[in-house]
């Protein structure tokens, strides 16, 4: 399948095969997709929880609206951010840069100054605002090589996030939940894979100048 064809294919998961499970092999590609995403500087302010346990998934469930999506998908990704982003943290980044490229600390010290002194000084909610932004950009790359792998997904903001906070024990990681993806595979009687897409026509969102 082609990107269009498998964009075509793919669809919000209303009902999982719950006998149907992602192989090692397919979960590895979706974390290293994960791993690889964009984000603003580079600081990958996101982490990715993979939950494949079926008590935590039901105890998920009932905190996310009881979706069924949530407890018969294969797999439960938890898209979290950083609770905090400060100095430190962007000084990490480029201790990396450096061993990983060889830069020179002579040309990474601007930069890496400048993002130490804005994190400290942003207000905390600007920088949730942020990391947040970047979760989202983790949940489209997602989307997409979910699609091109065959693996049908359903992307989740319907859940109560201190709520999985607490179940995943997520504070003492630093992180706080922001996005719900459940992966795995289409259940043959779900009848939204069968309805056609409905999107504006392309002369209504795209622009040419």
């Amino acid at each position: 399948m082609n990107v269009i064809s498998s964009l075509k294919w793919r669809y919000a998961t209303k009902k999982f095969d719950d006998s149907k499970i992602l192989s090692e092999d397919k979960l590895d590609v979706l974390k290293e997709a994960f791993n690889l995403t964009a984000t603003s500087y580079g600081l990958q302010p996101v982490r990715l929880v993979v939950i494949s346990d079926k008590t935590l998934q039901q105890r998920l469930k009932e905190a996310a609206m009881n979706q069924s999506q949530v407890l018969d998908a294969s797999h439960v990704l938890v898209i979290c951010v950083e609770r905090k982003v400060e100095a430190p943290f962007v000084t990490n980044y480029f201790d990396r840069v450096k061993e990983v490229r060889e830069t020179p600390d002579a040309i990474l010290k601007p930069f890496r100054e400048m993002l130490e002194q804005k994190f400290d000084k942003q207000p905390m909610a600007d920088t949730r605002e942020w990391a947040i932004r970047q979760a989202y950009l983790t949940l489209g790359n997602l989307l997409t090589v979910c699609a091109l792998e065959k693996i049908d997904a359903c992307p989740m903001e319907g859940f109560e996030p201190e709520k999985f906070d607490e179940i995943l024990e997520l504070k003492k990681h630093n992180l706080a939940s922001a996005l719900v993806l459940p992966v795995g595979y289409r259940a043959t009687d779900d009848m939204f894979a069968d309805f056609k897409k409905v999107r504006r026509p392309q002369k209504e969102t795209i622009i040419h100048l």
